[in-house]
């Protein structure tokens, strides 16, 4: 991993002047169209990037962004934004790697480029094996690759020796694939990218509600009457969400936003596709409310709110603010919880939150003055120690007031990649439950393993322990994902395998193992064809709906091949005997599609269903009420208010986040504008405060230290310090830069989430 300090961090190495100053401008407006066209420009696709925006987010006719999680809207003919115009014109770039590119360059060299020219070189165009003797990746026929794989993994002393790790780019069909695959060899270690982002909501959710996900759907967000968004920056991670936001303030409802950092759509938008206010510059407030809470302080937010309402209750016993029907007929654990919030007084909940005991109360105003409200949130609550009890504590305020199972009301998290939600839902879950593998077991006539398998963290572990000998990746790129960079590419160097799934090159190729694949996919936008025709494929939005998706591009190499032929092959060649119909599997989507509805609920007639014009949504027992908890109600939690305070004065809580400019760990240039950041990404945003208390000026170059929780330290060095608006103790700053901030020991004991919200840094002047 290169070391080297430059402005540009893991971006394009830049020379040009940094610069850093409010953003004053709307969300999206004219800032995102000149993006969106210079992006066309520079990536020679100013036609077929044109053309794809009409299909782009269009079920059945179009393909499925590959960007966020975001549910299209069916009222919206140019349901698009500049991320995923971004995202899709980086996947349909004429740039091209092969062999002859790979000839050139030594895995050596390439690892001394930065991050952005690696995928700036193109689409991967071949398999390619890499190569000791000269370093270098050299071509491979498919069979051999697969052989390769399936000669690996066969040679494992136990099946357990293997991890299948996946981002959240997979289709539906290709995740029922692969999950059937890691578990007919025999383990459930299937890590995803949802270990590191919104573990802690499926958790609190199912023991909550007996439900993973969301209750809502994109029609609750049109009709509710407050709306509380916490720890979610909208205008970069779902910008499509802006509409929503808009729109809901424009029809009345109050719309509060809850996070450290004030971002640019908490505040007002301009929505590309409305013509007319594009050309009349009008923008449209997207909050009511902006609050300020501290990195970990949302509980005591909530709890806070709590309080509130159960006051109004004590003061006026019949003036509905609880809804006692509700509580009665449909929860467990009501008179515990009161108990608990009664015990913790208002000045704790304040300190806690870093917010006042005066504003804890407005906004709990807000809640008892709506008779619909949703709560959404995202990863700025759930990369905690306590992202599970946080999570939980929404649902506990949801339950007071009945607004769980009804039109308008309930949680809401925001998912990020486009189809994380859809792994879990088709599989890709490493403590599966009975029920799924039972189905599975008796549909595919195979006997799935019921140990629990290997999260992110724990693979990451095992392949430094060398208890995890094969590493296989379905996307993303890995090394930079993941906590603790250094720790995670040692790991993958000791595998005796690693397998890369993609469509561009980056860090994960040249952080390998002793033998190394890469074998590269069809992007989304791309044409699948197979022996019965042309494929599609589904993907599942943050709201449960399920869509297909058609490639219309032609393929950028004819060597290419889809993530379900891919996933067969291997799975062939590790497993020859099988009785798995692997090639029919291939030959025809609609075999997977068969066989999945008779596995997953809710996918009874997936067939049909999925080729609607706007697919199907999933069906929700906690939406008609109906919860299969243990004592068969909507659980209330218990926890405690947890301290959300550094013990020493000296110490910041850092967080991390992507740039504007940047998806995952695709980074598109240094500029970060809706923060005001031009060419910089190795920085630090700090408290004026906090600034002044270290002797620090306005861009002074400063050394970051964070302490793990197992006593050992890591550092960055001569970042440079960004004065921004956040509370007295807090910082931020990008990922995957500052992700070597996190150690192996830095992951919550209730998620297993690494704490990417929660570094507890020092930040001194450089020397």
């Amino acid at each position: 991993m290169p070391d080297i300090p430059r402005q540009g961090g893991f971006g394009p190495t830049t020379s040009r002047p940094w610069s850093s100053k409010p953003y004053h401008h709307p969300a999206a407006a004219w800032g995102a169209a000149r993006s969106v066209a210079k992006v066309l420009i520079k990536e020679r696709e100013l036609i077929k990037g044109s053309a794809a925006m009409l299909t782009m987010n269009h079920p059945v006719r179009g393909f499925d962004c590959p960007g966020c999680a975001w549910p299209d809207d069916k009222g919206v003919a140019l349901d698009i934004c500049e991320n995923g115009i971004k995202h899709v014109t980086w996947e349909m770039t004429p740039k091209r790697v092969d062999r002859e590119f790979f000839a050139s360059h030594s895995v050596t060299d390439l690892a001394t480029w930065n991050d952005h020219d690696l995928e700036d070189q193109g689409r991967l165009t071949e398999p390619m094996s890499y190569d000791e003797a000269t370093d270098r990746y050299v071509p491979i026929t498919w069979d051999d690759a697969f052989a390769m794989v399936g000669d690996e993994l066969r040679a494992l002393d136990t099946p357990h020796a293997a991890a299948f790790y996946t981002s959240g780019r997979l289709s539906n069909e290709a995740t029922f694939l692969y999950q059937l695959w890691a578990r007919e060899f025999g383990t459930n270690n299937v890590p995803d990218c949802s270990n590191m982002c919104h573990e802690a909501s499926g958790r609190a959710l199912n023991a909550s509600i007996a439900s993973g996900k969301g209750t809502v759907s994109l029609a609750d967000w049109d009709e509710c009457t407050a709306l509380f968004v916490l720890g979610v920056n909208a205008a970069s991670n779902a910008p499509r969400m802006l509409t929503s936001l808009a729109h809901a303030v424009k029809r009345g409802a109050q719309v509060v936003h809850i996070n450290p950092m004030t971002e640019a759509a908490a505040t007002r938008t301009i929505v590309p596709h409305e013509i007319g206010q594009m050309a009349t510059f009008q923008a449209t407030d997207t909050s009511t409310m902006n609050v300020q809470v501290r990195p970990g302080g949302d509980l005591a937010l909530i709890r806070g709110m709590a309080k509130a309402v159960f006051e109004a209750e004590d003061a006026d016993p019949h003036g509905g603010a609880l809804d006692h029907d509700f509580l009665e007929r449909f929860t467990d654990g009501f008179d515990d919880y009161r108990a608990v919030v009664d015990t913790v007084s208002w000045a704790e909940l304040a300190k806690q939150a870093g917010v006042s005991e005066k504003q804890i109360r407005e906004i709990a105003q807000i809640y008892l003055d709506s008779p619909r409200s949703i709560i959404s949130w995202c990863l700025g609550v759930t990369q905690h120690e306590h992202g599970v009890d946080t999570v939980r504590e929404f649902t506990n305020l949801l339950l007071l007031r009945g607004n769980i199972g009804r039109e308008g009301a309930g949680p809401s998290p925001i998912r990020g990649h486009s189809n994380v939600q859809g792994n879990r839902t088709c599989g890709i879950d490493h403590n599966p439950s009975e029920r799924f593998l039972a189905a599975l077991d008796a549909e595919c006539g195979i006997v799935s393993p019921r140990k629990p398998g290997l999260d992110t963290v724990k693979t990451i572990q095992g392949m430094n322990d060398g208890s995890v000998r094969v590493f296989v990746a379905l996307g993303g790129n890995f090394v930079l994902a993941a906590p603790d960079t250094k720790y995670t590419a040692q790991g993958l160097r000791k595998c005796d395998l690693t397998v890369q799934v993609s469509t561009k090159l980056n860090r994960s190729h040249l952080v390998h193992g002793r033998r190394a694949l890469i074998l590269p996919c069809l992007g989304r936008s791309e044409r699948d064809e197979q022996e019965t025709g042309r494929q599609g494929v589904s993907c599942e939005d943050a709201m449960s709906n399920v869509q297909l998706s058609v490639g219309k591009k032609k393929p950028a190499s004819r060597h290419l091949r889809s993530e379900p032929a891919i996933l067969s092959g291997m799975a062939r060649a590790t497993l020859p005997d099988s009785a798995t119909p692997w090639e029919g599997y291939v030959a025809d989507y609609d075999r997977i599609r068969d066989s999945m509805s008779r596995v997953l609920p809710g996918f009874d007639g997936f067939n049909d269903l999925v080729k609607q014009p706007m697919g199907f949504r999933i069906p929700q027992a906690a939406r008609e009420r109906i919860f299969h908890t243990p004592s068969g109600r909507a659980e209330f939690s218990h926890a405690p208010v947890p301290n959300a305070i550094p013990v020493d004065a000296d110490v910041l809580v850092l967080q991390t986040m992507r740039s504007h400019d940047q998806w995952n760990t695709t980074i598109y240039s240094s500029d970060d504008r809706y923060r005001g950041v031009k060419n910089l990404r190795e920085l630090v945003f700090m408290n004026a405060d906090d600034m002044r208390d270290r002797g620090l000026s306005e861009g002074a170059f400063v050394d970051i230290v964070s302490t793990s929780r197992d006593g050992t330290q890591r550092s960055l060095t001569h970042y440079r310090a960004i004065t921004y608006d956040l509370p007295v103790g807090a910082a931020a700053g990008y990922m995957p830069e500052m992700n070597a901030l996190v150690g192996a020991a830095d992951y919550s004991t209730q998620s297993d989430q690494p704490l990417m919200k929660n570094i507890l840094v020092r930040i001194v002047a450089s020397t």
